[in-house]
């Protein structure tokens, strides 16, 4: 399971393997499964492994490999992936309210691409979305992809606080903001569940792979929700 795949050196303790040039749920379980792989049966050296949309960078120390060596033993991992058997996705829900305070650029997204605040809530709860990786900040997840009709671009000057669990949407992506930090992402609800539990074994509440749906609730339940 080589065809297609590129190397390339990221630093002088770094390989960044390519699984694919396009983001698609193919080069996603490709990404899945060499990281499962490498989990499963770590190469000595190798000190931490960053999955992305299509790639996966891989981090080692330059005392025990080298990049050339690295790519030797990865090409022999690739070659088993048609073998590896991932668990089966976990299926999340995130309960959300949608607008209002919460969603403070719902109506300018509605009016950017001819809809109703109803209808952007209705089109982005009806999707069930992958989680591709995490980053950016502990506890992101990177979802996609959002319905072409709601491809929206990021802000032209990102907010400097994002209160935490605001739901937005960037691109073709959408996501949860773990906690407060600057982003530009357009925030179009909220939710009252901690995206990262740092009290907790797995700190982060989403992980590769997940299928993720929104699921739209007023404000009286959000109350409730974070009272729990």
């Amino acid at each position: 399971m080589t065809e297609g795949v590129q190397f390339k050196t990221a630093s002088d303790q770094s390989l960044l393997v390519y699984l694919g040039r396009k983001v698609t749920l193919a080069a996603h379980q490709r990404v899945r499964k060499l990281l499962h792989l490498l989990e499963s049966e770590p190469i000595a050296g190798v000190r931490n492994l960053h999955p992305a949309y299509c790639s996966l960078l891989v981090v080692f120390d330059p005392l025990k490999l080298r990049h050339g060596e690295l790519e030797a033993i990865l090409i022999d991992y690739l070659r088993r992936l048609t073998a590896v058997r991932l668990p089966a996705a976990r299926k999340v829900e995130i309960p959300t309210c949608y607008g209002g305070e919460f969603g403070p650029d719902l109506g300018e997204v509605a009016r950017m691409h001819a809809m109703t605040p109803a209808q952007v809530i209705e089109l982005h709860s009806s999707i069930t979305y992958v989680v591709y990786f995490l980053g950016f900040v502990p506890g992101f997840a990177y979802l996609g992809a959002l319905p072409e009709a709601l491809a929206t671009p990021r802000l032209a000057s990102p907010r400097r606080s994002t209160p935490p669990g605001s739901v937005g949407i960037a691109d073709q992506q959408t996501g949860v903001y773990p906690f407060s930090t600057p982003g530009g992402w357009r925030l179009i609800g909220r939710t009252p569940m901690a995206m990262f539990r740092p009290e907790q074994n797995h700190m982060s509440f989403l992980t590769i792979g997940d299928r993720v749906r929104f699921t739209p609730i007023t404000v009286a339940q959000f109350t409730a929700l974070q009272r729990l």
